[in-house]
């Protein structure tokens, strides 16, 4: 499955956004506190907090049962870096197992919870072609409308070329991969090209 295969500036994009809301951060987050006892107070049970999320989720990780159990983790740590992070691996233990399901619940939390533009961006475009494996070609395609950054255009565009494909409009498939290499996106993915070349071979 596609879903995972071409994605290494969304890998990048994660561990940025993990590396810059470390706990070595807290400490910004409370400079607008008034009082040295305030602050210190709140920045020690922000690190409390943080140090306890790190412990669950290595625990989580190391349980070998992630996706099974994912839920209790997001509920208890929902406000936590962690939780996006334990979400994103749920969801690709999910797709792996073919619980596509809860795939897809798994990133629409992550998207509906998550700050950084990017991290939102990725689990929209993974929470699509989750949606094209299931055939849920206008879900797949409501999902690609949702706000996501211009630098992630040429991935967009490649999945709904591979929507449109899916449902046999090759045509608006073969707009939808040129868009994407318009916008550079064969740079990074070779497969673009391919599918394009596929195409005109199929229209011959």
């Amino acid at each position: 499955m596609e879903i995972y295969s071409t994605e290494e500036q969304q890998a990048e994009a994660i561990k940025r956004f993990f590396k810059e809301n470390g706990t070595s951060l807290i400490a910004g987050a409370v400079l607008g506190l008034g009082g040295l006892y305030g602050w210190k107070a709140y920045n020690q049970n922000q690190i409390t907090s943080a140090e306890a999320s790190s412990e669950a989720y290595n625990q989580l990780i190391e349980s070998g049962e992630v996706l099974s159990k994912s839920d209790a983790f997001l509920t208890e740590n929902a406000d936590s870096n962690y939780a996006v992070l334990a979400a994103f691996v749920a969801a690709k233990e999910a797709v792996d197992a073919g619980e596509l399901e809860q795939a897809a619940s798994k990133l629409t939390f992550i998207a509906d919870n998550v700050k950084s533009p990017e991290l939102k961006a990725t689990a929209l475009l993974r929470l699509a072609r989750v949606q094209l494996a299931q055939s849920k070609h206008d879900e797949a395609l409501a999902t690609l409308g949702k706000s996501i950054p211009a630098s992630f255009a040429a991935q967009v565009a490649e999945v709904k070329g591979d929507i449109y494909l899916s449902t046999g409009d090759q045509e608006k498939a073969r707009e939808q991969y040129q868009k994407a290499i318009d916008a550079d996106g064969a740079d990074n993915n070779a497969l673009l090209q391919i599918k394009l070349d596929d195409l005109a071979k199929a229209s011959n």
